[in-house]
């Protein structure tokens, strides 16, 4: 389509760089730009932050939330407002830098429904020297794998097997002591919410038939008599 030259179309004016302050802020910081004295850029930028903290009043609910309207002004500008600012002026590259990369575990899991954690645990639980210690730390992790593998399979499970299984995971170094019961886990489903529009509708409905029924018999009978 065919633009008038007459008319000013968005697609014809700069890019807003943040849309949430509208086209007249970034218009009002190119002209304090523009200005040659520092003084009255200091003062114009001033009035413009105070715009800025009224078109966006959640950003008061933001930790230091003026440091992030300086920080916006900046950006606005492109960069190029040189104002002497209450906190330090950013650069493009610590704005615009990409964070760095999370690396991402690759380390195999033996026994999924164990996890990663209880991994972590037993290799920690190797390096206690403390005998008494270190069985009260096999002892909370055995507990912690039953738990973990009743959640996982929803089903109840031997102690026997979480037993074998710290022995796998431990390179047989972790054991329990004889006669340790580990404690008793069951898996229960949450309970059923009724739905608080039918509580005692059931039960009405039934009182209203019964009253119905009878009323209807003790008409029939009269009818009859």
């Amino acid at each position: 389509m065919l633009q008038n030259p007459e008319y000013d179309y968005n697609t014809s004016r700069p890019q807003l760089l943040l849309t949430e302050y509208g086209r007249n802020v970034q218009n009002m910081i190119q002209f304090i730009i523009k200005l040659e004295d520092r003084e009255e850029r200091n003062k114009y930028a001033q009035a413009v932050i105070e715009l800025m903290g009224f078109l966006n009043p959640h950003l008061r609910d933001v930790t230091d939330f003026k440091h992030k309207l300086w920080d916006h002004l900046f950006v606005i500008s492109d960069f190029k407002l040189d104002v002497d600012s209450p906190y330090p002026i950013p650069s493009r590259d610590t704005l615009i830098s990409k964070p760095q990369k999370v690396p991402y575990p690759a380390d195999r899991i033996h026994f999924k429904h164990y996890g990663k954690t209880v991994e972590l645990m037993i290799a920690k639980a190797k390096n206690v020297e403390d005998p008494e210690r270190r069985s009260v730390f096999v002892a909370a992790i055995a507990n912690f794998m039953k738990m973990a593998y009743v959640n996982w399979n929803k089903d109840t499970v031997a102690d026997e097997t979480i037993i074998n299984d710290l022995k796998i995971l431990s390179g047989g170094e972790l054991e329990l002591g004889e006669n340790t019961n580990l404690a008793k886990v069951e898996f229960r489903a949450p309970p059923r919410v009724q739905n608080p529009r039918h509580n005692g509708k059931k039960n009405n409905q039934g009182a209203g038939g019964a009253n119905n029924r009878k009323r209807n018999n003790n008409q029939n009978g009269k009818r009859f008599s």
